[in-house]
């Protein structure tokens, strides 16, 4: 039997966390309709504390839904994707510590994952990398018209993060003297989602009250 649970629930997220710790997909070494039927099936996106999970999220968010149809592989009902249950192992006389990706460890499946590994690394030496990127455009609003404009910039554009590109920005005026600060950037998907900007940004506190994303387009 196998399954990831509920994945409604915490525990059910925190399983597929779990089997993602040494994997960047749910099969193989590529997106599949696997990935897709698993993340259908999420009804939220992971906690920031299950990176595992969370990582593969935005992957997958990152693609557009003709990228998605794209894959290979065919769909599966959602129990047939992940971990084995460990009572099958035991009672079938199994030793559930060396399941992997590819089964048991005997001769065949041995030379079964080593053609694997050679015919990825093939397709992956010839293959040009895809590095899906985002444009943003973000809203950041101060708490009122005595805050500096020019110091509340710069502090949002010391934030140094891999995969981030600060742009041009621009004062808009709000009401009341306030102004706010609109800056766009570029970003690598797979390295820095909203979440992690609004973080980064809102920690200027003394500055800044809240930031908004004003547009979000796929490059």
């Amino acid at each position: 039997e196998m399954g990831f649970g509920d994945l409604s629930t915490d525990a059910g997220i925190s399983s597929l966390n779990s089997f993602l710790l040494s994997r960047s997909y749910i099969e193989g070494f590529e997106p599949s309709q696997a990935d897709i039927v698993i993340f259908n099936a999420l009804k939220k996106k992971p906690a920031t504390t299950l990176t595992n999970a969370l990582r593969w999220y935005r992957h997958m968010e990152s693609f557009t839904a003709t990228e998605r149809k794209s894959f290979g592989g065919s769909k599966k009902s959602i129990d047939q994707y992940g971990p084995s249950a460990a009572p099958a192992a035991t009672a079938a006389g199994g030793d559930s510590d060396d399941d992997d990706l590819f089964g048991s460890d005997d001769e065949e499946q041995e030379k079964l994952k080593a053609q694997r590994l050679a015919d990825y690394q093939a397709r992956k030496a010839t293959k040009p990398k895809l590095i899906a990127k985002s444009s943003i455009i973000l809203d950041v609003k101060p708490w009122d018209d005595e805050t500096s404009m020019e110091e509340l910039e710069s502090c949002v554009r010391s934030i140094t993060l891999d995969g981030l590109k600060w742009g041009a920005s621009k004062l808009i005026p709000l009401a009341y003297g306030i102004k706010k600060l609109q800056i766009s950037c570029t970003v690598e998907d797979d390295k820095v989602g909203t979440d992690i900007l609004e973080e980064k940004i809102t920690g200027f506190e003394d500055l800044i009250q809240s930031m908004d994303v004003a547009a979000f387009n796929k490059i």
